[in-house]
């Protein structure tokens, strides 16, 4: 007898879904959208190795089957794994394949499971390589370093027997108050896409049907829209209008479209009053009508049960979320009762059967029914190590210099005294979503400047004070030993370090109330009101600048903190973000000349909480600051400064005028090119980024933003060296979103800035005519497909 269709692996992925869905029982179908359980819980560790539970198996025959598995080797205090509980490197892959073996072979039609994991910076699993978070990876400005490392980070994954990767990309730091922002690439679009690109090409491969062996499944969180929130609080809702959406929000989840993702996550907020999974409009009109996504979207955790103060019960709420779109549930008790909700008619089978299909298809692409178990080998010991730390030197961001302290290897140093509660702790620099580390893993700032100072100079250190409060005993042994040195490393900010005492929501996010002794000041569920440094880290600063050392400050933190006017009271002002495990390393590099500082913003520092928002690319409107303190950032989109000086020329078009037809669609032609010379007057090499924005100045069918991103490129320059920059001015470039609900370049005058961030560029002018030679018998737009 020949084997069935959907056996066939030369057999389009659409037909074997088909033949597949044709064989399928309503249970069996109901099982494949859901992914109830807990990855924890489908095992427990025995003095011979790891079992499979009684209630894993319960879960598979309750659906014959079953879609995903979320978490089997997720290890941290919310999930209550630990290295002496969990799953380690050794046993991932073993593990999993028993899991996939008793999917296979106990269940009818032997259909395999997707196993998810969270790899929001690196796999957070016992032994799993953490990248930096993403706001440093953002302050790379580099997605090509970002893409080989995304790589390296799914092939681990897959080679722990893990198949589907969760990765925030889509959201926006547009309110740091929100204690997600360590998740972001930054406030800005443009950026975000470029990273959301190189995430799916790094992870899931060249595009196409299918994804390898050594390659992950991307789903992107969180569509969207969440980074907005009012307030900067978690999963509120949004007030966006049709263009901030898809200006701001949608950008990077488009260009992640574009490069193939296999899935999406609808995010907790709601949009327009509707929780984003069960938005019909976001998740079926333009993820799938408009923008011809055949992808997964998956639910956030939970979510779905939210709905039911909406529908009324569980099986309501599940039939509203399948027919908005979603196709796979998790953790929630609403969609394994979805054969309730086709047998009282609340959705029919045909919308079960298309999200059915869409999970299947993804299996089909992983090669699953193929070959189940895992093949992949994962990467060479120390190379995705050696990655995270190359991340981390090249996000550190020198935001304040005198000119003269930085870098310390070109000074007599015979003391540097190390203080901050940031200084010597590697939990508190690698950000949330992380596994337990073994000891010895990393290295913090402290252990970074030890080994990296040169012989004869002695280092110091005292904590000073705590991460959180107002407690100052330890602040005469900081002043002491900071009067005794020749320079002080001053390492403030905040963590993200999840203990044992936190409490934890049913969806994993931390419970920190006010007054809540957990020393957490960013993360997920812990958002601030006000973002300066607390109480006790301020008064060290104070304390220790008042010895006249010459103090550097190293925040390593999670979000933009608010800062003073350090003029005059630090010497130097680093952002290190949280730089992973490694990044003491880096920052020691950065401080002693080993490596040149070019991080640079990506998003804006607030000067306090109170001028929020201070996003760069708002809409300002000319509006002149406020009363008592100016309305612009501490320090802007796009800074970052430089042991070397670097000097731009003025920016050169190579036409002034240009008809909108002239602008492909697709980007593919660019009629008009922007050149800009920027030389190295310094004496230390220097790779400078060099950004390019665009400003509406007249015409269009919205009121103009300030400026926005439409352009980076790295260039390295030895002292004393010139390069020409070019950037293509096409169809991306310049569209922006119109009245008729799509992007087009319209006809108008526009203002293109060069420069070194947001605010400092210099402009020249160029005007977009109607038609191609300025005739307005042409069209007035060009519509452009992709941004």
């Amino acid at each position: 007898m020949s084997e069935p269709l959907f056996r066939d692996p030369e057999a389009p992925v659409a037909d074997r879904v088909g033949d597949l869905l044709s064989r399928m029982t309503l249970t069996e179908k109901v099982g494949q959208v859901n992914q109830r359980m807990y990855g924890w819980d489908a095992y427990e560790r025995t003095p011979s190795g790891h079992r499979l539970t009684d209630a894993f198996r319960a879960e598979v025959a309750a659906g014959d089957g079953m879609g995903a598995l979320y978490g089997l080797q997720r290890a941290d205090p919310w999930s209550g794994v630990t290295a002496e509980t969990g799953i380690g490197a050794g046993d991932g892959a073993r593990v999993a394949d028993a899991v996939q073996r008793y999917l296979v072979e106990n269940t009818r039609l032997g259909i395999p499971v997707l196993l998810v994991e969270e790899m929001p910076h690196g796999l957070q699993a016992l032994d799993g390589t953490l990248l930096p978070v993403n706001l440093a990876v953002g302050a790379t400005w580099d997605p090509e370093l970002y893409e080989e490392a995304a790589a390296l980070a799914a092939a681990e994954l897959r080679a722990r027997g893990g198949h589907v990767a969760l990765v925030s990309a889509l959201d926006l730091v547009r309110d740091p108050r929100w204690g997600r922002a360590e998740e972001c690439f930054g406030e800005d679009p443009y950026l975000a896409a470029r990273f959301t690109e190189a995430l799916v090409r790094g992870a899931q491969g060249p595009a196409g049907d299918r994804i390898g062996p050594d390659r992950a499944a991307v789903v992107l969180k969180h569509f969207a829209g969440q980074g907005a929130t009012v307030g900067g609080r978690n999963s509120a809702a949004t007030e966006l209008g049709a263009r901030e959406l898809h200006e701001i929000h949608l950008v990077a989840a488009l260009a992640g479209v574009r490069a193939g993702a296999a899935g999406v996550m609808a995010a907790y907020n709601e949009f327009d009053g509707v929780p984003c999974a069960a938005s019909r409009h976001l998740l079926t009109e333009v993820l799938r009508e408009r923008w011809g996504f055949g992808g997964l979207v998956m639910a956030d955790g939970l979510a779905i049960d939210r709905l039911v103060r909406m529908a009324g019960d569980p099986v309501a709420a599940g039939a509203m979320a399948l027919r908005a779109g979603t196709d796979l549930s998790l953790w929630d008790d609403c969609y394994p009762r979805l054969a309730e909700a086709v047998g009282r008619g609340l959705v029919d089978e045909s919308a079960l059967d298309t999200a059915v299909g869409r999970v299947l298809a993804l299996k089909f692409r992983l090669g699953l029914f193929e070959n189940p178990y895992t093949t992949a080998r994962p990467p060479a010991p120390g190379r995705l190590e050696r990655l995270s730390e190359r991340i981390a030197r090249a996000s550190v961001t020198l935001l304040e210099h005198d000119g003269a302290t930085l870098p310390l290897a070109g000074r007599r140093i015979g003391a540097v005294a190390v203080i901050g509660p940031n200084a010597d702790s590697v939990p508190q620099q690698i950000g949330d979503y992380t596994a337990p580390q073994r000891p010895g893993t990393g290295s913090s700032v402290l252990a970074g400047i030890r080994a990296a100072a040169p012989g004869g100079t002695a280092v110091t250190y005292a904590p000073g004070c705590g991460l959180v409060g107002g407690d100052r005993s330890g602040l005469p042994k900081a002043v002491a030993l900071a009067a005794a040195a020749d320079v002080v490393v001053l390492v403030l900010g905040g963590s993200s370090a999840r203990e044992s005492g936190t409490r934890f929501d049913a969806n994993g996010a931390a419970v920190v109330a006010a007054g809540n002794p957990v020393e957490m000041t960013c993360g997920e569920g812990v958002d601030l009101a006000e973002l300066g440094l607390p109480e006790g880290q301020s008064a060290l600063l104070e304390a220790v600048a008042a010895t006249g050392t010459p103090v550097v400050v190293v925040l390593v933190q999670g979000r933009p903190h608010a800062l003073p006017d350090l003029t005059g009271t630090a010497a130097a002002v680093l952002s290190a973000w949280y730089p992973g495990p490694w990044g003491g390393r880096a920052v020691a590099d950065v401080l002693f000349g080993a490596a040149e500082p070019q991080g640079r913003l990506p998003v804006s520092v607030p000067r306090s909480a109170a001028q929020l928002p201070v996003f760069y690319n708002g809409k300002d409107h000319g509006y002149r600051g406020y009363v008592d303190q100016p309305a612009t950032a501490r320090h802007p989109f796009g800074h970052g400064l430089a042991y070397a000086t670097v000097e731009y020329g003025e920016p050169r078009l190579s036409l002034t005028a240009a008809g909108a037809d002239g602008f492909a669609r697709d980007g593919s032609t660019a009629p008009v090119t922007c050149e800009v010379r920027v030389s190295n007057t310094g004496t230390r090499p220097v790779r400078e980024t060099v950004q390019l924005y665009v400003r509406r100045v007249l015409g269009g069918t919205t009121w103009p933003r300030t400026r926005e991103l439409r352009g980076f490129v790295q260039v390295e320059l030895a002292p004393g060296e010139s390069a020409d920059v070019t950037f293509p001015l096409d169809a991306r470039t310049l569209a922006s979103f119109t009245y008729i609900g799509e992007w087009a370049v319209e006809p108008g005058e526009f203002a293109i800035g060069t420069g070194p961030s947001s605010h400092r560029t210099q402009e020249a002018g160029l005007t977009v005519t109607a038609g191609r030679d300025g005739s307005a018998r042409q069209p007035s737009m060009t519509r452009a497909s992709v941004r």
